[in-house]
């Protein structure tokens, strides 16, 4: 126990060095700019598939994410970004640097910015930004493999008062996935806040995911139905969101006659009580196959206390569960935290979360 809490101290004075050695870069005429954000942990996770314990359980830590990003304004409508993706996890003992968001943008008004290349989605980084806690888990539909939060192609988004929309027509692969396929897939999103801090916004997809490619079988057409409602303001939040969805893991060659729909919510809540410290939690549960697994049930859960223990360094102490339930053995749902092929699984981990931007 004695070491799990050096490591951990050393983990916290690890995250304020970084951000005192990295505070940015503003080039002198102001339009050039490096950033980035990191997300680590020092965790304790145990997990157990159909009733024995899972290889990648046991202490460990992990650079969930890294991000590094330079971004240069030409005047007010021309610009670039490049942002780098870096993960590691000591789970499966792999290290991968994706190119993230690579676009050029023209900003014609608030009301219509273009970017083309790969650039955020419409919906999941608009979600991580009213659930506030990205560095502890990913969002619902992130977390459960049914949507990406870049990808390659054209979008088209802005803002003007209490009205915002996004739209995406994408190769539909995801940024790590560039390849090109013989359709594209559409996203979008539209949402509004009447009133300060409440949010509420509809969203969608429809495409192939990338699979619609030359010499090979039909595809299904994967579809999503995206809606969330939130109250932020900077001493507590609160949300809820919804997705219902249509062949998502069903998307290869299609049976004839065989399709399945998925849906699930997800709730979750933060309270500021005093200076630097959160409260936060979150529950979620999905039937992410009621036709070709109609027995498979998730369940989630976290709650956490977070410390700002310096300006853009935050240290979570969290404790997670999930739970598969009466799957398919082999099958091939998996989510963030879970590996697939188990009829029913058991997840369990608690730690230090913590993220630093720069």
């Amino acid at each position: 126990m004695r070491r799990h809490i050096l490591l951990a101290a050393t983990l916290a004075a690890l995250g304020t060095v970084s951000t005192n050695a990295m505070a940015g870069y503003v080039s002198s005429d102001g339009n050039t700019t490096i950033g980035g954000k990191f997300y680590g942990d020092l965790t304790y996770k145990h997990l157990k598939g159909d009733g024995h314990e899972v290889g990648n359980s046991g202490v460990g830590a992990d650079v969930k994410r890294f991000y590094f990003g330079v971004g240069h304004r030409f005047n007010d409508i021309w610009s670039v970004n490049l942002t780098t993706d870096f993960n590691y996890s000591s789970s499966d003992k792999n290290t991968q640097v994706f190119i993230k968001k690579a676009y050029v943008q023209a900003k014609f008004s608030p009301l219509a910015t273009v970017r083309l290349g790969s650039a955020d989605m419409p919906w999941i980084p608009y979600d991580e930004g009213l659930y506030g806690f990205r560095y502890v888990e990913n969002t619902l539909i992130d977390r459960l493999g049914l949507g990406h939060s870049a990808d390659w192609g054209v979008h088209l988004l802005g803002k003007e008062g209490m009205l915002g929309y996004a739209f995406s027509a994408v190769n539909g692969g995801g940024y790590h996935n560039p390849t090109r396929s013989k359709s594209v897939d559409f996203a979008g999103r539209v949402s509004a806040q009447p009133l300060p801090g409440l949010n509420v916004a509809v969203g969608g997809y429809v495409g192939k995911l990338g699979k619609n490619v030359s010499n090979a079988a039909p595809v299904n057409t994967v579809k999503r139905l995206d809606l969330i409602a939130a109250y932020v303001r900077p001493a507590y939040r609160i949300g809820v969101e919804y997705f219902k969805a249509y062949d998502w893991n069903n998307s290869g060659p299609t049976p004839i006659g065989v399709s399945d729909r998925g849906y699930g919510i997800s709730a979750w809540g933060a309270v500021t009580p005093m200076r630097h410290i959160t409260l936060f939690g979150r529950f979620d549960y999905a039937k992410p196959s009621q036709d070709l697994q109609p027995g498979l049930k998730d369940y989630y859960f976290n709650v956490g206390v977070q410390d700002e223990v310096y300006k853009n360094v935050d240290l979570a102490l969290v404790f997670k569960h999930e739970k598969w339930e009466d799957g398919n053995a082999g099958g091939g749902w998996k989510t963030s935290n879970t590996p697939s092929g188990f009829q029913n699984l058991n997840y369990n981990e608690v730690g230090l979360w913590t993220q630093v931007k720069f």
